[in-house]
């Protein structure tokens, strides 16, 4: 049997944990998949972003009529974008496979890991030993349980299968309502696709604020068609050929949906299943979520885990972060680090951009907490002003009595990196004076739209509650 010092099992977050400073030890690096690299190479965050940006040139020919441009429709050519995003990401994955099997210290297994004991894994048909075993196994894409679906099969994907596709279909169901959602709307509108989405709830990106959420809906309505509270019965035959996306409401109407492929984003699994965690003794909860302490270590000493398989977040700049804490802990055991999830940003891109960090306005309501808020529209400073800009803003919510930052939520273009002063300012425990008047904000620049905002929260009336306490 051999033997190694580490065995991590995953190779996205996972391999980027193994730099020069394990070079003194004999590690094992698992993946299953036949690409190499995580879900974020290969099946999400960069193709995704590289299918996104030629969807926002395209639907920037709305935008320039208001501007007095006029601008021909574009038209997107799919094999051609397709061709450019996995000519790229391939060859990137299969490099990061040739360099890391050049590794004189790591050994790759392709074959699928679990458990035999705490120390023990069986790797397809070996077995190996370990001192300290890293989980990295990620996540991937859920899939409904519905007549109809193995006979269709060919025209019902996920995102881990949709972006290659041969050819871009006329039209197109969305099953769901979340971030993977949106932004494959957007790609499939912008370039020409007839979309509908279909939710299950009332609402689409449920994790957003409520001012956000309903700003979204009705931009991303005059683009495609939205239908909510209904969930998927069956996937049937058309009679064109093909498929009946068969729906039923809360009242158990029955609704049908043609459209040439249907696309599945109904969240996201862990992957756990496989690893046989109870043989480790791994405490897991019933969705496979591994229980991890501050530092990243399970209730097994020597049995870590990361990113999706343990994180509360499925965001790869979490399990990044996470990564790092394990990398730490790895190699100073005598000098613990911890996660820090204090402030974790996201941001879903699609048209419009969306951008949030820390507690939403229900949140805080729930949780009884003062604060209040400013929504400062992009249209009121002059870079927003100059966009013409209609239906973006920034809102902001504060504590009245420290003017610390509890949560910042931004819909409109570039919100992706205008939310990143403010989660500085929140790590950093930056107070909102402070931040608005302690720097200066080049003018004319879009920025601005946060000044504005910080200052307004400084004008806004403070609860009576506090007033008098």
């Amino acid at each position: 049997m051999q033997h190694f010092d580490l065995a991590v099992i995953g190779s996205g977050s996972g391999n980027s944990l193994i730099d020069e400073r394990f070079e003194g030890q004999r590690v094992a690096l698992i993946e299953r998949d036949p690409v190499f690299g995580g879900t974020c190479l290969n099946r999400g965050c960069i193709p995704t972003k590289m299918y996104v940006y030629p969807a926002d040139v395209l639907s920037s020919v709305d935008e320039a009529q208001k501007l007095g441009i006029t601008l021909r429709p574009g038209k997107a050519d799919w094999q051609a974008i397709r061709d450019r995003v996995f000519g790229r990401i391939d060859p990137i994955s299969a490099g990061g496979l040739a360099w890391r099997e050049r590794n004189a210290h790591v050994t790759v297994f392709h074959d699928e890991a679990s458990f035999v004991d705490p120390h023990v894994l069986r790797v397809g048909n070996t077995e190996i030993r370990a001192d300290q075993i890293v989980l990295a196994t990620g996540s991937r894409p859920r899939m409904l349980n519905v007549p109809g679906l193995a006979e269709l099969a060919d025209r019902i994907h996920t995102s881990d299968t949709v972006m290659r596709i041969d050819e871009m279909p006329e039209r197109i169901v969305i099953l769901g309502g979340g971030f993977v959602a949106a932004e494959f709307a957007h790609v499939f509108a912008s370039f020409g696709v007839d979309v509908t989405m279909v939710h299950r709830s009332e609402v689409f990106l449920r994790e957003e604020d409520e001012e956000v959420q309903a700003a979204f809906a009705a931009q991303l309505s005059k683009r495609v068609r939205m239908r909510l509270n209904q969930r998927v019965s069956a996937f049937e035959e058309g009679p064109a050929g093909d498929v009946a996306v068969v729906t039923q409401d809360r009242n158990g109407v029955e609704y049908v949906y043609y459209t040439d492929l249907v696309l599945v984003a109904v969240g996201r699994e862990r992957n756990y299943e496989a690893l046989n965690l109870d043989a480790a003794g791994v405490e897991y909860k019933p969705n496979g979520q591994v229980r991890v302490d501050a530092h990243q270590r399970t209730n097994v000493p020597h049995i870590w885990a990361l990113g999706d398989i343990s994180s509360d977040y499925l965001l790869k700049h979490v399990a990044n972060h996470e990564m790092r804490t394990v990398q730490h802990n790895l190699l100073y055991p005598d000098n613990l680090i911890e996660s820090d999830h204090r402030y974790v940003p996201a941001a879903v891109f699609t048209q419009p951009q969306i951008a949030s960090v820390g507690a939403t306005e229900r949140q805080l309501v729930q949780w009884g907490n003062p604060y209040v808020k400013k929504v400062q529209r992009y249209a009121d400073v002059a870079y927003g002003w100059a966009m013409e800009d209609e239906g973006h803003f920034v809102k902001l919510l504060a504590d009245p009595r420290s003017w610390h930052l509890l949560g910042a939520h931004i819909i409109g273009p570039q919100a992706s990196t205008l939310i990143q002063p403010l989660v500085q300012a929140m790590s950093f425990g930056l107070s909102v004076p402070d931040m608005a008047k302690g720097q200066y904000w080049i003018h004319p620049a879009l920025p601005e739209v946060i000044e504005n905002a910080l200052l307004g929260l400084l004008h806004v009336e403070r609860p009576q509650e506090l007033e008098h306490g």
